[in-house]
This record gives structure tokens, C-alpha cells and sequence, in this order.
């Protein structure tokens, strides 16, 4: 049996843990920037590829064992559960403001706001 939780990681941590996951889902919160300015006419500005620095928020979908481990792990900040009514701490904040999400918000509060850019990252509860 598989369950979800949301994380605060990095791409490369990630990519590192992946094949363990049943399913996963991610959004970059940084690290994507333009990489030269938009000429007149263009549609805007290229940019550049997320690095393997770049911290992301990330739903997973594994066992409880997965889950377990990545709790233990340093690289991972786990979020509370969805639908526990306690914030996010400050740092999970402080990546996610930029993003829409104010101080004092709940996991589900982000993974809302995330959601309208990355519609997978909504929790549901089937």
C-alpha cells in the first residue's frame, strides 16, 4: 500500500531517490531564471534549465518504508500532513512565498496554491 506526502528537496535529491517512488510530482520553486532579455518581437525571455541545486516542492507517492527513510533524510523537509491544520515552518515558507504562500499557510495551503500552476500537486482524498 502506497500513501502521499509533500517535500521540500532538491532536483538532484530527487532524481537520487526517484526510482524508489510509486509516483511523484514536482514543481521548481527557484533556480529558473532568463538567460538573456527578450528582443523586440519575441515572446519573451529564454530560460534557463533547472540545475540540480534547484529546490523544488515534490508530492510523493510511495511506500511507507520510502516514506520513512525520507523523513530520516536531511535533504528532505517533509511537510505536515495535508489535512492536519498546522503550518509549514519558516523555511518551507520562505521557498514558498515567492509562490503565493503566506506565512502562518498549511501544506494544504501550498500544494493550492502550487496546484494552479501544476494541477497533480492538488491533494485529493479518494
Amino acid at each position: 500500500m502506497t500513501g502521499k506526502a509533500y517535500y521540500i528537496t532538491t532536483l538532484a535529491d530527487w532524481r537520487r531517490h526517484a526510482s524508489r517512488f510509486a509516483h511523484s510530482h514536482y514543481i521548481t520553486l527557484g533556480g529558473v531564471i532568463p538567460s538573456e532579455p527578450a528582443a523586440a518581437g519575441d515572446e519573451g525571455p529564454l530560460l534557463s534549465p533547472p540545475g540540480p541545486s534547484t529546490k523544488i516542492l515534490v508530492l510523493v507517492d510511495a511506500d511507507e518504508g520510502v516514506h520513512l527513510a525520507l523523513e530520516d533524510n536531511p535533504a528532505f523537509e517533509t511537510l505536515p500532513h495535508p489535512l492536519a491544520q498546522k503550518p509549514i515552518s519558516a523555511a518551507a515558507q520562505t521557498a514558498l512565498a515567492p509562490h503565493g504562500v503566506a506565512p502562518g499557510a498549511t501544506t494544504f495551503d501550498a500544494a493550492e496554491a502550487r496546484a494552479r500552476v501544476h494541477p497533480l500537486l492538488k491533494h485529493r482524498v479518494f
